[in-house]
């Protein structure tokens, strides 16, 4: 199955590089290119694209306003909305997930993690930029150290380790380094932490730790 794919975003030099990026991929098609967020809403409901990819600083609807349009909780036929931006802001990040956005990538986050987002989205799975984790998990200490769902023997040690260093916000290429493994090997022990501690993206992870105080 092709995955359909619509880009919002002001900067036609950012639309075409997401473009040769994601066209790159035998299963990958853009759709649509909007340049500003009521195109984007338009678009979206004239083509009906599998997953939407929306910068935040747009005109006449930003991001956020799309997001909410598009996969909110009052949207009619919800689309898959991952948010892309140059702002890691914390409460953009929030908002945007408040929205019912499927991932939040800094658009520094590099080719491999935005193709790897568009696939998480239509898994129904959330993917987050491993820098924003941090920062994410903090919002967690902030609002009080939650009963954890699994036990903190619910992982391997190894396991444990991994889930550790995504505490810390490290990419699956540091965790390879810090470990002695391949990106790859790091990747498939953390989809195995998430399908273990039943949760969604990597801020589960580091909220699970936290929890379970086992943060370094």
């Amino acid at each position: 199955m092709t995955l359909r794919i619509l880009l919002a975003d002001d900067q036609e030099s950012v639309r075409v590089g997401f473009r040769l990026i994601l066209e790159a991929q035998p299963d990958m098609e853009v759709v649509g290119e909007a340049a500003d967020g009521q195109q984007a809403v338009e678009l979206a409901a004239r083509l009906r694209p599998d997953v939407v990819l929306a910068d935040i600083r747009m005109p006449r609807l930003d991001g956020l306003e799309v997001t909410r349009r598009l996969a909110g909780p009052e949207a009619e036929q919800p689309v898959r909305v991952v948010v892309v931006t140059t702002f890691g802001l914390d409460e953009y990040v929030h908002t945007a997930l408040e929205y019912g956005a499927c991932g939040f990538l800094l658009k520094r986050s590099g080719p491999a993690l935005l193709v790897e987002a568009v696939r998480a989205a239509m898994a129904g799975d959330t993917l987050i930029s491993p820098s924003l984790t941090v920062s994410l998990l903090r919002h967690h200490r902030n609002a009080g150290r939650p009963r954890p769902v699994q036990p903190p023997d619910a992982l391997t040690s190894r396991e444990t380790e991994i889930a550790r260093l995504v505490a810390k916000g490290l990419t699956n290429a540091e965790i390879g380094a810090a470990l002695f493994i391949s990106p790859g090997t790091a990747k498939t022990h953390i989809a195995s932490v998430q399908r273990k501690l039943t949760v969604r993206n990597r801020v589960g992870i580091a909220a699970w730790v936290w929890a379970n105080g086992l943060e370094e």
